[in-house]
């Protein structure tokens, strides 16, 4: 309630004539809450970031790279640092996630994608953090401390380690080996709003410099929505296709491409598996637990279309057995 005040106060203070309504507009699954401020003729989005948990400066940074690359991001109307608020554009209140439908599918995601390549075309060295080798592992090893040790209970034995470690480094290397570029990091259904001109573009304050695949990855192997595999190699090769003619770094050859979106979705994937266990065993947020089937779903195909996944869908299968003989 005490931060409920503070922003009241302090939005009074920016609009001392104008009668406004603040309701709860959405929150994620850090200490970032979002509120809806409605005017008279106007509606605008306050990020509420408690600043002893959360930096708002990664946050202004990428909003102004992503909104000089000329895509649809919230602009910046006022800021107060000292306390953790931001006065945002309203980029409406429809998700990707909440607006898709098998007839609109095609539209969005080329939306997106186009989207999408204007970020990465604007990229630059030096103005986000390196996707770097220490990153990548310490994502990964939420895996192994989140999943298998809390969520499933399973203590692994020295061989399994060991596969596990020679995939990780697999996985590293070949993520290292992409050409970079700026990375959204969640660039996904949930992130995406249906606006004018579309997406709007959200939660964007973990950008780095990293591997091209990666949104692509958040994009199409999407934690919240499932298509088919053929609708989804269709946009993909659309993406790689519009990104040739753009002139990034894409692989020449469709399939190394395809090989390197795979193995980034994987990294991903691993992650996201022990992000979600974290939110659930650490921080009491059960939300999370029902997309996990979907996640392991693509870990899990992927690791079978690869013979250097093999030990890693060899130790998945080793865990569903064990889960099941513990039920």
């Amino acid at each position: 309630m005490q931060r409920q005040r503070l922003l009241t106060d302090w939005l009074t203070s920016l609009f001392p004539n104008e009668f406004f309504t603040i309701a709860p507009a959405s929150a994620d699954a850090s200490f970032r809450r979002y509120f809806r401020a409605s005017f008279i003729n106007k509606s605008l989005i306050i990020m509420d970031a408690p600043p002893q948990h959360e930096d708002c400066k990664p946050f202004l940074h990428v909003a102004k790279l992503f909104e000089n690359a000329g895509v649809h991001v919230p602009h910046i109307h006022a800021q107060n640092l000292e306390q953790g608020f931001l006065v945002l554009s309203d980029l409406g209140a429809f998700t990707y996630l909440q607006a898709m439908k098998k007839d609109n599918a095609n539209e969005l995601y080329s939306a997106a994608t186009d989207a999408l390549i204007k970020i990465q075309l604007s990229s630059r060295e030096n103005e986000l953090p390196n996707y770097d080798e220490v990153l990548l592992r310490r994502e990964l090893n939420l895996f192994p401390e989140w999943y298998i040790a809390k969520h499933l209970g399973v203590t692994l034995t020295k061989k399994q380690n060991d596969n596990l470690e020679k995939v990780f480094q697999r996985i590293i290397t070949n993520n290292l080996a992409q050409p970079k570029v700026y990375v959204h990091r969640d660039f996904h259904s949930r992130n995406l709003m249906l606006s004018e001109p579309n997406p709007g573009i959200l939660d964007f304050q973990d950008a780095v410099y990293g591997p091209i695949t990666y949104d692509l990855a958040s994009l199409f192997k999407d934690a919240y929505i499932k298509w088919e595999e053929e609708e989804l190699m269709d946009w993909i090769i659309r993406y790689w296709e519009k990104a040739r003619s753009a002139g990034l770094p894409v692989r020449e050859d469709f399939g190394e491409f395809y090989r390197d979106y795979e193995l980034m979705g994987v990294q991903r994937h691993i992650k996201v598996l022990g992000i979600f266990a974290r939110l659930y065993h650490r921080d009491g947020k059960d939300g999370y637990l029902k997309d996990m089937p979907l996640v392991m779903d693509y870990l899990r195909r992927a690791c079978e279309r690869y013979i250097d996944l093999k030990p890693l869908l060899n130790l998945l299968m080793e865990l569903e057995q064990q889960k099941g003989a513990t039920k």
